[in-house]
């Protein structure tokens, strides 16, 4: 435990890096609903339409093994493939990239919902983006923050300093950190899996008379 706050007091800089980074990926990305063309607002307002009408006719918590390992195989792969680009060091950018593009997804996922339904989009957006972006989020910024601590490491030590320090320690915690971070997304993603749903169908059928469509 000891180790741990040691480990966070000396990366409080990066935590307080990446988490900027996202929310300004997350302002971002709310922004951009502006920019859509009239076109692009229809076709995502078909889009949205389509899948109020589904999740309001499916029956609620029906959420099959298929279901969990697909949304399961997302988060994983998105982890991984930071754990990936920091193992590279020369990857380090693209760690940076992944936390701004995941916070663009979020903000514009948001926006557009509150922009097109106003509160009821909003409501919406708090059953089904926030609750598991309120997990997911401090999972890939420890994941983020673990990674680029790593690649800096090794840039320092191996590369600039040519030390031939022994990295199998560090890289025996930043594999540990990254398991555990991978346990966490697969809890997240029995939530998506069997809770949201529930919770989304809860709340489809004012979205539904609002778009205008034949409910159930």
């Amino acid at each position: 435990m000891r180790t741990f706050r040691h480990t966070f007091k000396e990366q409080t800089v990066l935590y307080i890096f990446v988490a900027v980074l996202f929310l300004v990926g997350v302002i971002f990305g709310a922004l951009m609903v502006n920019a859509l063309s009239l076109e692009q607002q229809q076709d995502l307002g078909r889009y949205l339409q389509n899948f109020f009408v589904t999740v309001d006719q499916s029956d609620a918590g029906t959420g099959s093994a298929e279901s969990f390992w697909n949304i399961a195989g997302l988060h994983l792969k998105w982890v991984g493939l930071i754990w990936f680009l920091g193992l590279s060091v020369i990857g380090l950018p693209g760690i940076l990239i992944l936390d701004f593009l995941k916070g663009v997804l979020i903000g514009f996922s948001v926006g557009y919902l509150v922009g097109q339904f106003s509160w009821k989009g909003l409501l919406f957006a708090l059953v089904s983006v926030a609750p598991p972006n309120l997990l997911i989020i401090p999972v890939l910024i420890v994941s983020s923050v673990s990674a680029i601590a790593f690649s800096l490491h090794v840039i320092k030590n191996r590369v600039m300093m040519h030390n031939r320090v022994n990295v199998i320690r560090p890289f025996a915690s930043y594999v540990g950190l990254t398991i555990v971070m991978c346990l966490i997304m697969l809890g997240i993603s029995s939530f998506e899996t069997w809770v949201t749903p529930a919770m989304m169908k809860w709340v489809t059928p004012t979205l539904v008379e609002t778009a205008g469509l034949p409910g159930m």
